[in-house]
């Protein structure tokens, strides 16, 4: 059932049952009012016909006493009529011309008609004189004011009633209006907005859901931004791990052509130097000596190309493994650096996997280098250590920790190191330690690469 049937069942209701306690009551007071107007009206004239009566019958008889009668006529709410010693009816009021030819109907007469009062008087003669109390016309009265007051309330019940349904239909108006409203929000409309509603109320809620579809809308808005944002910074993240993966394929292939080809034209020219140096320096000692030079440069060259070897692509990662090839980042770098101690611990599962092999080879590569170019430290603590869910690394120096403005654009290395261990699923972050010095801390999950 519809809310505004609902209010007017309730207000109809309500206007009735007022209507038929107001008539009740009025029902009530009226009989008592008729019984009382019929008791008394009886009792005076019982008292004053039977009194006159009395006195009539003394001085003429009753020729007199019905001479009386006969000039009297109708005595209101009363009958009377005059009998002869052997009960011949001898008088009878006349009938009452008051409302004469109607009456109220029998229910309604036997409702409100009180009990029935006779007063019986002797006359001289034997005649007796009886005054009856007669209702009929109260009861008359009664009804055709019951009848009235029934009409005015259903008057008022049926405007009252009109007027309730027409401002309970105002009132409610509004509302199919709110609710396609809020089908249009639903449906995804959100730019829809209420227009201005006609009663207070209504108004008021046509405001609050203008705000709310306001708030729907920019948090929509909000997340769908964020949405695109992410998916931007997803695809951007996807380009990085695509240009990573192809700086180290390019890496590794120049590394291989720097160990393959250019090391062993290296070789090569060394090896003809010493020979010409060897063969031709006692005959044309300026030779030999060029020769030499050539070989001392040729050594110089393979060295600094095997150093860099590592820097770009460490190969031993594919024959060695990771900790082999960690150990011998350490001991290369503390062969440059005798005076720093640099400690390696670790402990490491096995089958890592290329990409998590490369990253913890990476962020400790970077970590170490790091620290010997900028920490000026005196020891480095290297720990390598994982299990069956995660690899955590930690390197930390006793140098000068990290400047003010270390975090400020343009330190790309350990940014990439971060992207690398995020692209993994990982955290990596750095830190300066309350003792002295900084820490990097990083650790990359294996579930992601199952």
């Amino acid at each position: 059932m519809r809310l505004r049937t609902r209010l007017n069942l309730v207000v109809a209701g309500l206007s009735a049952a007022f209507v038929i306690v107001l008539i009740a009551a009025e029902i009530q007071s009226t009989r008592e009012s008729v019984r009382e107007e019929i008791e008394a009206a009886n009792r005076v004239a019982s008292h004053l016909l039977g009194r006159l009566a009395s006195i009539y019958s003394n001085i003429g008889g009753p020729d007199l006493v019905l001479q009386f009668l006969q000039q009297l006529g109708r005595v209101r709410a009363n009958e009377v009529y005059l009998l002869s010693p052997s009960g011949e009816e001898l008088y009878r009021s006349p009938p009452a011309t008051y409302k004469a030819g109607r009456e109220a109907p029998a229910w309604f007469a036997e409702l409100f008609a009180p009990q029935s009062a006779k007063e019986i008087f002797m006359l001289r003669g034997g005649v007796q004189l009886v005054v009856e109390a007669q209702s009929s016309r109260a009861v008359l009265d009664a009804w055709d004011e019951i009848l009235r007051l029934s009409t005015i309330g259903v008057t008022m019940l049926v405007i009252v009633n009109s007027l309730a349904f027409w401002s309970v239909a105002r009132v409610l108006r509004p509302i199919p209006i709110i609710a396609a409203g809020l089908e249009r929000i639903q449906q995804g409309d959100l730019a829809f907005r209420l227009p201005q509603l006609p009663s207070l109320e209504a108004n008021a809620m046509g405001t609050a859901f203008n705000r709310m579809a306001q708030a729907v809308e920019d948090k929509v808005q909000a997340e769908r931004q964020a949405r695109d944002a992410e998916t931007r910074l997803e695809e951007r993240r996807e380009m990085a791990s695509l240009a990573d993966q192809r700086v180290e394929e390019e890496r590794r292939l120049i590394a291989h052509e720097l160990h393959d080809e250019f090391g062993q034209s290296v070789t090569a020219i060394r090896s003809l130097a010493l020979a010409i140096a060897s063969q031709g320096g006692a005959r044309d000692p300026a030779t030999g000596e060029t020769a030499r030079l050539i070989s001392d440069e040729a050594a110089r060259l393979y060295d600094a190309m095997h150093s860099l070897i590592p820097r770009l692509a460490p190969l031993s990662l594919d024959t060695l493994g990771l900790a082999a090839t960690l150990e011998s980042l350490v001991r290369d770098w503390q062969r440059r650096h005798p005076t720093i101690a640099i400690d390696l611990k670790q402990e490491l599962p096995p089958d890592l996997g290329p990409s998590i092999t490369l990253a913890i080879y990476r962020v400790v590569q970077e970590s170490l280098i790091n620290a010997l170019r900028h920490a000026r430290a005196s020891r480095i603590d290297i720990v390598v250590q994982g299990d069956s869910q995660r690899v955590r690394i930690s390197v930390t120096d006793d140098g000068v920790g990290l400047p003010t403005d270390w975090a400020r654009p343009g330190h790309f290395g350990l940014r990439g190191l971060a992207d690398r261990a995020a692209q993994l699923g990982g955290t990596l972050q750095v830190g300066n330690r309350n003792e002295g010095g900084v820490m990097l801390s990083a650790e990359i999950p294996l579930m992601v690469t199952a």
